[in-house]
């Protein structure tokens, strides 16, 4: 099970020969989100390494990936099977990472509480994964 303050649930997948479809949020999470952004990786790329100062960060997951967390001094590591989708919530000063673990390129789904604002960043390096 997850370390209290990170929520983690398996979205449902839609999927047929046009490719696939997924909700990264649900109702209760609508509301209150000042940056949104996808990301496309690699195989073998390394995306994250960082945590949030001040705000929350909600990502959903097209697999396969690694995602490694770490909540205080305990680091957790999930594994995002191909074909699934699943939803991290990170509360401010959760590190956080993620790895393509395919071979093919992962999608992922960003939404965060704070504004993207390089005058007053949010985000602060942490590794968790080597590049």
């Amino acid at each position: 099970m997850a370390r209290p303050g990170v929520a983690i649930r398996k979205l449902q997948v839609h999927a047929d020969g046009r490719g696939t479809v997924f909700e990264p949020l649900d109702p209760r999470l609508l509301a209150g989100w000042r940056n949104v952004h996808t990301v496309v990786s690699e195989p073998g790329a390394v995306r994250g390494n960082h945590r949030h100062v001040r705000g929350t960060e909600v990502t959903a997951i097209l697999g396969p990936a690694m995602v490694r967390y770490r909540v205080g001094d305990t680091t957790e590591e999930r594994h995002v099977p191909a074909g699934e989708a699943w939803r991290f919530e990170f509360p401010p000063g959760t590190a956080h990472a993620f790895k393509n673990t395919g071979a093919r390129p992962m999608i992922l789904v960003s939404f965060n509480t704070e504004e993207h604002d390089p005058a007053r960043a949010d985000a602060e390096r942490e590794e968790l994964i080597a590049p």
